[in-house]
């Protein structure tokens, strides 16, 4: 995966300059091999400095991330597998899928639909039937 562009929609992407890696070692259990292996992977990317995006495209992915961004820096971490690689993978597509939720267009507001009105004259004619129907059940005029 290293090398190639993290695309975040169209023709947008990351530049791989843009993104900072740190690796630990993973927590959890694993063996004497873990003990040796830096295997989880930060990475982290500065949202604010960046001139990758579109700035509409930087100003709403601030706004909606505001409570995960530490100085303007979006971290992603990710250790569930045992290579590093793979964690590296995961972590790149993780901070390129929240990256693309967050710059997404806001969805476009629902308009009302109006009722037509033959519909809402069905509706009143079969209520007034219906009460014809059962103000007639009642025995009174029997004779």
């Amino acid at each position: 995966m290293s090398g190639s562009p993290y695309v975040i929609r169209g023709s947008v992407s990351l530049p791989e300059a843009e993104l900072m890696w740190r690796f630990s070692r993973s927590s959890g259990p694993g063996g004497q091999h873990v003990n040796t292996s830096d295997s989880q992977v930060e990475l982290r990317f500065d949202l604010a400095k960046t001139e990758a995006l579109p700035p509409v495209w930087k100003e709403r992915a601030l706004e909606r991330l505001a409570s995960r961004l530490v100085g303007g820096v979006i971290t992603v971490r990710a250790s569930e597998h045992r290579s590093q690689w793979r964690n590296r993978e995961t972590a790149s597509v993780r901070l390129a899928a929240l990256l693309a939720e967050a710059t997404a267009p806001p969805p476009r507001p629902r308009r009302k639909s109006k009722i037509p009105r033959g519909i809402n004259e069905r509706r009143l004619r079969e209520k007034k039937q219906r009460g014809d129907t059962k103000r007639g059940r009642s025995g009174r005029d029997w004779g």
